[in-house]
């Protein structure tokens, strides 16, 4: 009995195998369309075109993120920070998303994701590409190409949703005896503590000059930003940002969803607030050594 079922079980997962393999063919089969250069929003009043995203390729990833407030879309994000490193090596993957982009910086770093995160603020990006309808974002993934001239095609797009095959989430949990039943996702990654170790660490170093060229040429870190007194480097996903200071301190992120209640239970156990950027930015100094930044992300 059993033999039987497994090799229906085996002849289905055939044909929807084949059947994907005709998907993918008939997707392939629709015309491109030609689209404009959008510009998305980065921190600090950046921009950058689509055109930028692309950098040395002909081909492009852009997922259509619904925001934060989308725990869903937080949990397919996730999984995507875990192929990053695979998918680039075919061509660039960005996330977007309809949330501001500082609010996107400190998000993005809580969750430890290494992939560009921008912010379609501004712009009419997700409408015209058919995941944003009377104010109301839907999930999805698109494909780009680039010719020669530097036009700019529309090549394909897919839906995102519970099921589908961009998060292995749900396929898991269906070989378990209770399958998806009863599974919400949460944004949480930790379960057993409120502060979550974001993906920055900054570092405060002597002979600046000569640090950071040994970040960047013998580490081989990647250099983003230069200034005479602070570089954001990175490697990896993490980012580092390196001071110039004779001090020599290593300060690590931490983000919490109540940045008063944290601060609160920190002073009362004998750290000390060392600088305060807002009532939501802080830097701590606890009793043992460590030095730490103190942010909030409301989840």
């Amino acid at each position: 009995m059993n033999s039987e079922l497994y090799e229906k079980i085996s002849k289905l997962e055939q044909e929807i195998l084949t059947k994907k393999e005709q998907l993918v063919k008939l997707k392939k089969a629709i015309p491109e369309t030609k689209v404009e250069n959008y510009l998305f929003s980065l921190p600090n009043n950046e921009k950058v075109s689509l055109a930028e995203l692309f950098l040395d390729k002909e081909e492009l990833f852009v997922v259509h993120n619904m925001g934060s407030s989308c725990s869903y879309c937080t949990m397919w994000a996730d999984g995507f920070n875990g192929i990053y490193h695979h998918l680039v090596k075919k061509a660039p993957f960005v996330v977007t998303s309809p949330d501001s982009p500082e609010f996107q910086e400190d998000f993005a770093a809580s969750r430890g994701w290494k992939f560009p995160l921008l912010s379609t603020q501004g712009n009419t990006f997700k409408e015209d590409m058919g995941f944003e309808k009377d104010g109301y974002y839907y999930p999805g993934v698109s494909t780009f190409r680039k010719d020669a001239e530097g036009n700019i095609y529309h090549h394909a797009k897919t839906s995102l949703g519970p099921g589908d095959d961009y998060c292995a989430v749900w396929h898991l949990l269906d070989l378990l005896p209770s399958g998806r039943d009863g599974y919400e996702a949460t944004k949480r990654i930790s379960e057993s503590s409120s502060y979550e170790l974001a993906n920055n660490v900054a570092v405060q170093v002597k002979n600046y000059s000569k640090a950071i060229n040994f970040y960047e040429n013998i580490i081989g870190m990647t250099v983003h930003a230069k200034s005479d007194f602070e570089s954001h480097l990175s490697l990896s996903g993490t980012n580092f940002y390196i001071e110039d200071s004779i001090e020599g301190n290593t300060f690590f992120d931490f983000a919490v969803d109540d940045i008063k209640k944290a601060k609160e239970t920190l002073l009362e156990n004998g750290c000390v607030i060392t600088k305060e950027y807002s009532k939501n930015s802080v830097m701590i100094a606890d009793p043992y050594g460590l030095k730490f930044h103190l942010f909030e992300v409301r989840n």
